[in-house]
C-alpha cells in the first residue's frame, strides 16, 4: 500500500496516544506508507471538529458510523470505553476496515466472541492496544528467554498498581459500574497477561480472589453508590508450559503510578523489570563467577531494538507514547502482509479475555478454573 487512509473514534488519553502514533510513525521508522489522517469520530461535532484540528484530521464526524463508513478510511483505531468497543469494531469489519481497537476487546466474554468472529469473516487486520509488550527492554527479555539464557522458567511474579482508585473520597465514576467490567482485573490486570502470554505463553488454569477497598462512594448529587467493581485482584496461575506465578493488581495503591513489577525465575537465572523504570531491566545468571555473581542492571539503548528508531545514544529513555508509536507500525507491517509482526491479533487477545474470565469464575465459585 502507498498510502493508509486512518480513522479515529474516541479522543481520549488513549485516542490522542493512537493520533501522536499515526503522526509519528512514519518519521519515526520511513519504511511505511504515507499516512492520511482523514477522519475523526467524537460524541457530538463541536467536540469532533475541535478535536480534529487538534490531532491533524481532514473531516469530522459527532456520530462514530460515519468513520467507519467512510470509503477513504482504511484502518479503524477504536479508542473509546470499553463497553463501546463491540458494537464499534463489528460495524468496522462489516465496512471492510482493519481496526486496530485498545484493550480489553470487552467487558462481555459473549461481545469478546462476536468481534473475534466479525474479525475472522472479514478477512481483516485486528489488533489490540497491548503496547507495553513492545517496550525494547521486553523485547530483549523475550530474546533471552528464546535463547534459554536462565534456563527452564519454573515461576513468574507480577504486580501492577496504580493509585487512582485509593482516595476514599474520590466520587463514584464509571469505572465503579459492573457495565465497566471486573475492576482491576480486566480494567488493567490484562496488561501483564499480555507480557506472560509474550513471554511465556498461554495461562492454563487459574485461583483468584478479589476485593473492594471502598464499599460505597459519594456520587454527585449528595448520595452514595455502591461500587460494584474490584480495586484489587490476586491470582494464582499455572501455565500452559508447566510454570506457575501469581499475579497481583492494585488501583487503590498510595505511590505507585504505573508500577508492572515482573519477575521471572529460571533453572539457571533471573529476570527483573519494573516499569515505573521503563529503560531498565535485571539479570541474574548463574554462569556468572560465583565472586561477581549478583543482579546486573542493562540500560536499553540502540542495541535493543527499534530503541535506535528514535535514538541514537543509549540512556536517553524511551516513553509510554513511543511504544505506541511502535505498536503503529507493527499493526501497518501486519496489514502489509507480515506474519512476523510482533502485537497482539484478536486470537490472541480472545484468549487473554478468556483467561480474565476464568479468573472472575474462580473467584465467584472458589475453586481452580481451566482456561479453555
Amino acid at each position: 500500500m502507498k498510502k493508509i487512509g486512518v480513522g479515529l473514534i474516541g479522543t481520549g488519553y488513549m485516542g490522542k496516544c493512537h493520533a501522536l502514533a499515526w503522526n509519528a510513525v512514519k518519521p519515526v521508522f520511513g519504511d511505511t506508507p504515507d499516512i492520511a489522517l482523514v477522519h475523526l469520530g467524537e460524541a457530538n461535532e463541536e467536540l469532533a471538529r475541535d478535536k480534529a484540528a487538534e490531532f491533524g484530521f481532514a473531516r469530522s464526524s459527532g456520530d462514530w458510523r460515519r468513520v467507519v463508513e467512510d470509503p477513504e478510511v482504511d484502518v479503524v483505531s477504536v479508542t473509546t470505553p470499553n463497553k463501546f468497543h463491540a458494537e464499534m469494531a463489528v460495524a468496522a469489519f462489516r465496512a471492510g476496515k482493519h481496526l486496530w481497537c485498545e484493550k480489553p476487546m470487552a467487558p462481555d466474554l459473549g461481545d469478546a466472541e462476536a468481534m473475534l468472529e466479525a474479525a475472522r469473516q472479514s478477512g481483516k487486520v485486528a489488533v489490540l492496544g497491548y503496547n507495553y509488550i513492545q517496550n525494547p527492554a521486553i523485547r530483549h527479555i523475550g530474546r533471552l528467554l528464546r535463547e534459554n539464557a536462565i534456563g527452564r522458567v519454573n515461576h513468574v511474579r507480577v504486580e501492577m498498581d496504580e493509585d487512582f482508585m485509593a482516595d476514599p473520597d474520590a466520587p463514584f465514576s464509571d469505572k465503579h459500574e459492573a457495565a465497566s467490567g471486573y475492576g482491576a482485573l480486566d480494567d488493567f490486570g490484562v496488561h501483564p497477561l499480555s507480557l506472560i502470554t509474550t513471554l511465556l505463553g498461554p495461562v492454563a488454569s487459574v485461583i483468584c480472589d478479589m476485593m473492594k477497598p471502598q464499599e460505597r462512594r459519594k456520587t454527585g448529587d449528595g448520595g452514595e453508590r455502591e461500587v460494584e467493581t474490584y480495586d484489587v485482584a490476586n491470582v494464582l496461575i499455572r501455565l500452559e508450559n508447566g510454570a506457575s506465578g501469581t499475579l497481583q493488581l492494585n488501583r487503590a495503591a498510595w505511590g505507585r503510578k504505573g508500577r508492572i513489577a515482573l519477575q521471572i525465575f529460571g533453572s539457571r537465572g533471573s529476570i527483573l523489570f519494573d516499569q515505573e523504570r521503563f529503560n531498565e531491566f535485571q539479570l541474574y545468571l548463574t554462569s556468572d563467577r560465583g565472586t561477581e555473581q549478583g543482579f546486573r542492571t542493562v540500560l536499553t539503548g540502540p542495541q535493543h531494538e527499534p530503541y535506535g528508531r528514535f535514538i541514537p545514544a543509549p540512556g536517553h529513555g524511551l516513553g509510554f507514547n513511543d511504544l505506541k508509536i511502535i505498536e503503529c507500525r507493527e499493526l501497518i507491517r501486519c496489514i502489509s502482509g507480515d506474519r512476523e509482526a510482533h502485537i497482539i491479533d484478536f486470537e490472541t487477545g480472545f484468549r487473554i479475555e478468556r483467561t480474565v474470565h476464568a479468573m472472575a469464575r474462580s473467584f465467584r465459585d472458589r475453586n481452580w478454573i481451566d482456561v479453555s
